[in-house]
């Protein structure tokens, strides 16, 4: 008689659990018995110390079914009130085109993808971000702009440590702020102004002239919504050799004179309109354009054109790639993650509108305005502001009676207290929704269609736009949705994502984005509300926010999370600044030394500078440790001024470093502080927690560990956790208040919570998962790892190992003594491993001249085995041209990656190995073959020649 499973094993077969864990249990067993553990607990207890094993479970419960996690996120999303939000301050509702939303938000072709360090898997998405540049130096006026920032109050802050850098009135501390500047820009520069040691001034704008100044920020419009001249401030700026910086908006600059033509050197905002949920605050891409002059110290990222070995054009990240890492605490920004993902959709939105549809918009939303503008007039109502593109200010005499009916309405205005009111319209206005707010405002009727015609322009002649723009044949071409749709999978089959293969990059995380996270990122009520309506309305979003915080508290072992920080590089910032904060309140602001080993992530260093903390290296030893003799000696040289410790656990090098705990207590003894980065937290979950270790402050990679995708370089979010006695210090923001001990602190991000729409990612992971998977997640990423070492340590050098020869979650190749022996380098085997479906481990970070790799949970065995495979093929490859049987300077690894094109090429038979070997050198890649679509990229060529626009289509043909 068959055995009957009982309800409860019934319905525990839907767990989430064995759908993200990508081995079976025989996998796991497999994998257990190849590296010589009997299973996942005793292979733990072989890695991680016993001193730091927790001994408790992590309080979140057991873990939900997809669609019950699905139905509670739900009835958080259900205790949202989605009103219509007049309130603007950069925020503005917007129509997401659906091609662009089923087939870029929602496509894990695009949301999957890795930053394009490998740009010859990446050539789609560097098209689209390259569209986003010229998009954005057109509209702006200016020679040169980056691939997106974060949002746009860090943009602005951005600008001003640019104005510092380049401006020659070197005397100068000072950077002026006009008072029509967003609030929350405002918050957001004064704080990183007040870290740097410079000077803010926030006055009228007519006043920055009588200042000594190194460089101003203006609005474009401002935040009144009133459109100014503002050539002659800058004009006299300039005279003082100081630098005009112009926060503006994209959709009015399809209607007004280019900032650059007024006198703007640096324009930036947000490109959130173009088609880019609110989502409560983000993620949303900034835009951010200089003059050719100051490329050098432009932050961020910018794309650039170059070409590869067969002349062909070919995209790359040009100047800024990974300079945070380079330059270290010599960096410009400490800027990693960005928003491209956000970027890709505003850059399609524009493609898919082009120059008319995009000018259709915005006439559209000027005219509702102006219409609104002379119906107030004739009503009575004061207009603050005599120009306007889409935002009026105005008074009324009950404020009271106006906030009741604006309620009733579900409307949202914005209130600047008293009696001082605004509204901002856009392009989900519509005729009835004006009527509407127009009865709200006077209790009267609008008659739009007799004043359609009649109602004078808000905008002088002197500065509406004259010139043509986005005249390239990308933004004219695809504005039927069968091209759009055809445009945009034809960029994404240029891309290598994980809906292909693996991507190992070792301490970037690349797991499973499963689709139920994903999901309720697009529902209304999380994506339509804006930041700063009433706090009552986002009932759901606060009690999200609180349980998430909750979990990751528990999670780490803290005693409090701020969630403001919008990714990693800005979490360590919020946490050097909590920091700073705390010895500022017990009369130490001299403790400026920040102790950070030779080991430590290329972003704490740059951040520590943006902190304006000094920089002491603390050495490692030769098993990749950090040394404690060298830092008890600079812990106690530099007591008196030792601010914190910025250290990564497990360590950068993959091992769980047995000192961990005395590192954090000779810290403390000498009066600092212990910062953990959280990139390694995958192999930390359940198993042990950065509070319990002893470190006071950590953020939280929300985009590695807890499954937020990379988006394509971004989005990315950073929480911190902090010990109760650094709460008190974590950011605070100016329009929002949650109501803290932070509330009056300063702002790191431009929205109180940063991208908060993607935060339903991380809890529905964390929910699904339940403490269990948690737990069982980090080890068997610890497995996949181990298992991967070992397996590949059979064939190359694994350069670091910790207790019992294990490794944490990730691994280091070493390939120094293979380029020694045969010339074949770190970049060859890079190159090479795309022939065979593969993105690239990271390359030569922490180790030059090594590649670092991390399997993550979410990849089966098969995978696994199919990238080793890979590796040991490339390992033959290599001896046969340490043989000499292959040419050094003629192989399939130097040659790599190869293309159609190579494979067409009559001339291929004069190459000393097969087109099959090259293009199909496993089974694997057989039956699953990805294609790169352009061969090696000349990185010299493109140094030399800094080309960072769009260039002809004609360009591309063969």
């Amino acid at each position: 008689m068959r055995e009957q499973q009982t309800l409860s094993q019934l319905f525990n077969g839907d767990e989430f659990l064995p759908r993200h864990i990508g081995p079976s249990a025989d996998q796991r067993q497999a994998m257990l018995n190849e590296i010589g553990a009997d299973n996942l607990e005793h292979l733990t207890a072989q890695i991680v110390p016993e001193s730091i094993r927790l001994d408790r479970d992590l309080g979140i419960g057991a873990p939900q079914r997809e669609v019950d996690a699905l139905a509670a996120i739900k009835r958080f999303a259900n205790q949202n009130q989605v009103f219509t939000s007049y309130i603007g301050m950069g925020y503005y509702n917007t129509h997401v085109p659906h091609v662009i939303q089923r087939n870029v938000l929602e496509n894990p072709g695009w949301y999957t993808a890795y930053t394009p360090y490998q740009p010859e898997i990446a050539q789609g998405r560097l098209e689209a971000i390259l569209n986003f540049q010229q998009l954005t130096m057109d509209l702006t006026g200016l020679d040169l702009a980056s691939a997106s920032l974060l949002d746009e109050g860090t943009a602005a802050a951005e600008a001003m440590a640019l104005a510092k850098r380049v401006s020659k009135n070197k005397k100068s501390n000072l950077f002026f702020i006009a008072d029509s500047v967003f609030p929350q820009t405002i918050d957001v520069v004064a704080t990183r102004a007040k870290h740097l040691g410079l000077e803010v001034l926030v006055g009228s704008a007519a006043d920055a002239v009588n200042h000594d100044v190194f460089g101003v920020l203006l609005q474009y419009p401002d935040n009144t919504g009133a459109v100014n001249n503002f050539a002659d401030i800058a004009a006299e700026i300039k005279a003082k050799k100081g630098i005009v910086c112009v926060a503006s908006d994209l959709l009015a600059l399809v209607t007004l004179k280019a900032p650059a033509e007024l006198g703007a050197d640096v324009v930036l905002g947000s490109a959130q309109r173009f088609g880019v949920p609110m989502g409560y605050g983000g993620p949303h891409a900034a835009f951010f354009a200089t003059r050719d002059a100051y490329k050098r110290s432009m932050p961020g990222r910018i794309i650039g054109v170059s070409k590869d070995t067969r002349g062909k054009p070919a995209l790359r990240m040009a100047m800024q790639t990974r300079e945070q890492h380079i330059r270290r605490e010599k960096a410009n920004s400490n800027i990693c993650t960005a928003q491209v993902l956000l970027a890709n959709m505003a850059s399609f939105y524009a493609v898919y509108h082009g120059p008319q549809g995009l000018k259709r918009i915005a006439d559209r939303v000027h005219r509702l305005t102006s219409i609104l503008a002379h119906g107030l007039k004739a009503e009575g109502v004061n207009l603050v502001n005599s120009s306007w593109f889409d935002t009026l200010t105005f008074e009324v005499s009950d404020a009271d009676a106006l906030q009741a009916r604006a309620q009733a309405a579900r409307i949202n205005l914005r209130h600047d207290g008293d009696n001082c009111f605004g509204v901002s319209l856009d392009e989900t206005t519509t005729i009835e929704a004006l009527k509407t707010l127009f009865a709200v405002i006077t209790e009267s009727q609008l008659d739009v269609e007799g004043l359609d015609g009649v109602a004078a322009a808000g905008i002088s002649d002197e500065l509406l736009r004259s010139d043509e723009i986005l005249k390239h044949e990308v933004f004219n071409a695809y504005h039927s949705e069968t091209e759009m749709l055809r445009y945009i999978r034809r960029l994404e089959g240029k891309d290598l994502a994980l809906n292909h293969s693996m991507i190992s990059l070792g301490s970037c995380t690349m797991k499973l984005n499963a689709t139920a996270e994903m999901m309720p990122i697009t529902w209304p009520e999380f994506a339509n509300m804006h930041p700063f309506c009433p706090q009552e309305q986002a009932q759901g979003y606060r009690n999200l926010v609180d349980n998430l915080a909750e979990w990751l508290v528990s999670i780490t072992g803290y005693d409090a999370m701020c969630m403001q920080p919008n990714s990693g590089a800005q979490g360590e910032y919020a946490g050097l600044l909590a920091i700073k904060g705390y010895h500022e309140s017990r009369g130490e602001s001299h403790r400026d030394i920040c102790l950070i080993p030779q080991s430590a992530h290329g972003t704490n260093p740059a951040s520590a500078q943006l902190a304006s903390l000094k920089v002491v290296v603390v050495a490692c030893d030769n098993d990749g440790n950090v040394d404690m003799d060298d830092l008890k000696a600079k812990a106690a040289e530099h007591a008196e001024r030792l601010s914190c410790i910025m250290i990564t656990y497990p360590s950068t090098h993959g091992v769980y470093e047995e000192t961990v705990r005395e590192i954090c207590d000779v810290v403390h003894e000498h009066g600092g502080q212990v910062y953990m980065d959280g990139a390694n937290m995958n192999a930390q979950v359940g198993i042990t927690a950065p509070g319990f270790i002893g470190s006071d402050v950590s953020h939280l990679n929300l985009h590695k560990t807890f499954a937020i995708p990379h988006g394509g370089g971004g989005p990315g979010m950073g929480p911190i956790g902090v010990k109760a006695h650094l709460a008190p210090f974590v950011a605070g923001h100016a329009v929002v208040k949650p109501g803290f001990e932070c509330d009056n602190n300063g702002a790191v991000s431009a929205a109180q919570y940063g991208s908060a729409s993607i935060l339903p990612i991380s809890w529905m992971y964390i929910a699904m998962l339940g403490d269990r998977g948690l737990a069982e997640s980090t080890q068997v990423a610890m497995l996949s790892g181990n298992y991967l070492a070992k397996k590949l340590g059979e064939h190359y050098p694994v350069l670091y190992t910790g207790r019992n020869d294990r490794v944490a979650h990730e691994c280091i190749i070493d390939l120094r003594p293979l380029k020694e022996a045969s010339g074949v380098t770190e970049m060859d085997v890079a190159k090479r491993l795309m022939d065979y479906g593969f993105h690239a481990p990271t390359m030569s970070f922490p180790v030059a001249g090594t590649l670092m790799v991390e399997p993550t949970e979410s990849e089966s065995k098969v995978e696994l085995d199919r990238f080793i495979e890979a590796m040991v093929n490339i390992r033959g490859e290599i001896d046969k041209v340490q043989r000499g049987e292959w040419p050094a300077d003629n192989n399939p690894l130097c040659n790599a990656p190869h293309t159609q094109a190579d494979i067409m090429d009559g001339s291929f038979d004069e190459r000393p190995y097969s087109r099959e070997l090259a293009a199909y050198p496993t089974q694997a890649t057989k039956d699953n073959k990805f294609w790169p679509t352009v061969n090696r990229i000349d990185d010299v060529f493109g140094d030399r020649n800094l080309f960072c626009a769009c260039v002809p289509m004609s360009a591309y043909e063969e």
